[in-house]
């Protein structure tokens, strides 16, 4: 829709001055922004509730760091000099030590992985990720197209639900890898579609620190599981997955029943009569009334990406929209090998492991906080750029701290850890509020899935790496790889654009139009 036309024909008294009259005439932007308001009550009922969503993502993203544990074992017989100095039960008979804890606390101790292939027990946390990467392509692009950001958001997460129940009947290593695979494939694009939804209900001025909320949420989930877990230790780890299931199926239902489908996309489709029904009901909670006639309308452009991969086709077609996608794949890609992995490779470091996980949990508030003051102040590359570096100087200085003994060096290496943590937080924090301003409205949601899914695909590595440190003994090589990798990928962002302070556009033409004008204003200036 060109930018000079109402979007929508009200119907004004002649009483009114023109002025009055030329303000309802503007971008889609600006006019949906006039109807409800920038930000009222029922933008943050809408978005509080949208981002809940992520609690549920975050539980099942890092639930395996507790169902999959290495268990720790003692030895039977306190005076066997060879049990004391072994380093792995693997090279002890049988009957010379046992689990700490109930045989069931883990899959790991319940299916006898312990001595076997690093990659069998990797398997299941890997298909989880390899689910996500090919849900977030097949998936994502319906939210574009004919679903809608509501619809998808539902299906994904009854799908994770639905799996994650089914998972605990699993009765072998490779029944569970295929369910996790499954939950991974329903869940990737649940915070994709909860972020753009809320975002694109409330004004561009609200729009980065209501993305924030998503963060909030994603670290209530991520600080519940050390919690669920620690209560029950000593039951199976199917429960768990049932405690963090079975709500999602609530939430489902709150969804349905109170969850608005976002006018921006619903006018971008064609769908005008459904955007202007939903425009009046959020305009009425906020305290407004909206009277306007329909007859009048008639959109200038036909409704973009009618089939459900035009989305991608663009995304891929489109010289600059590729290597702007591109870029921040690869910068995410050394993102998620940090963010999705450390959770997982703190039981290298010899260190509480409830302790440990909720450090890392603890972490998201601070980075979720640093993101909602800074996010308006600074420049997102400039952001991005520092935080990849110090996330990857402080994991190699952990990884090289491993080899030095003592008390006060694991609490050193534990700070370590928690600093690229918090710094890989903060930085795809950042990312994901960036991707939504580089890419219209038509475009958006695939993007944003498109550089998840990157973010997935490093930590579909972090499980084997584990493994590997695992096997070794030792955390250097963990460690050292995540640090290296996520600094080198960061250097990436300085070939994009700053978004900082532009607006949202919806459509290929209206983002090449803008972007052509900052350009000039730049060069005048």
């Amino acid at each position: 829709m060109a930018d000079t036309s109402p979007l929508l024909s009200p119907s004004i008294s002649p009483e009114l001055e023109e002025d009055s009259i030329k303000k309802l005439a503007g971008s889609l932007d600006d006019t949906i922004e006039q109807c409800i308001g920038g930000f009222g009550l029922a933008q943050l009922l809408q978005a509080v509730l949208v981002s809940f969503a992520w609690v549920f993502d975050a539980q099942q993203t890092f639930i395996s760091v507790f169902s999959d544990q290495q268990p720790s074992w003692h030895c039977t017989d306190a005076n066997d000099r060879a049990c004391r100095s072994a380093t792995s039960p693997c090279e002890l008979p049988i009957s010379s030590w046992a689990w700490d804890r109930p045989l069931q606390t883990s899959m790991v101790s319940e299916w006898n992985l312990t001595c076997g292939s690093s990659l069998l027990a990797s398997l299941p946390a890997s298909s989880f990720y390899v689910g996500c990467l090919l849900g977030g392509l097949l998936l994502s692009t319906l939210a574009d197209s004919c679903l809608g950001r509501k619809n998808m958001l539902l299906l994904s997460c009854s799908l994770m639900s639905l799996t994650g129940i089914l998972t605990v009947f699993s009765n072998n290593v490779w029944t569970y890898s295929l369910l996790r695979f499954v939950s991974g494939f329903g869940r990737a694009t649940i915070g994709t579609c909860a972020l753009v939804l809320s975002t694109e209900l409330v004004g561009k001025k609200w729009r980065s620190e209501v993305g924030v909320i998503s963060f909030f949420c994603f670290t209530l989930g991520f600080l519940s599981l050390p919690l669920l877990a620690f209560l029950g230790s000593e039951s199976s780890w199917r429960v768990l997955y049932l405690w963090t299931s079975a709500p999602t199926l609530c939430y489902c239902l709150f969804v349905y029943f109170l969850v608005h489908e976002s006018p921006r996309w619903l006018f971008v489709r064609g769908r005008i009569d459904e955007a202007i029904r939903t425009l009046r009901k959020i305009a009425a909670t906020n305290g407004h009334e909206l009277d306007y006639d329909l007859s009048g309308f008639c959109p200038e452009e036909e409704p973009q990406n009618v089939n459900i991969f035009s989305a991608m086709k663009i995304l891929w077609e489109n010289r600059w929209t590729f290597r702007r996608l591109l870029a921040m794949m690869v910068v995410s890609f050394g993102v998620g090998l940090v963010y999705y992995a450390m959770p997982l490779a703190v039981e290298i470091l010899n260190f509480n492991h409830f302790l440990s996980v909720t450090f890392n949990a603890l972490s998201e508030l601070p980075a979720a906080l640093l993101t909602f003051f800074l996010i308006g102040r600074l420049n997102r590359r400039s952001m991005v750029l520092v935080f990849t570096l110090l996330s990857g100087a402080t994991s190699i200085a952990c990884g090289i701290m491993s080899e030095r003994g003592g008390k006060r060096t694991k609490w050193v290496q534990i700070g370590l850890e928690v600093g690229s943590f918090f710094s890989a937080c903060t930085t795809f924090n950042v990312l994901l509020i960036y991707t939504l301003e580089l890419f219209p409205t038509c475009v958006r949601n695939s993007a944003v899935s498109l550089v998840r899914q990157a973010v997935v695909l490093g930590g579909a590595f972090g499980p084997v790496l584990v493994a590997v440190g695992r096997k070794e003994g030792g955390s250097p090589i963990s460690f050292g790889v995540f640090g290296l990798a996520i600094g080198l990928c960061g250097l990436f962002v300085v070939s994009l654009p700053e978004t900082r302070g532009t607006v949202f556009c919806d459509t290929m033409e209206e983002q090449e139009r803008e972007e052509r004008t900052e350009t000039q204003d730049s060069a005048k200036a």
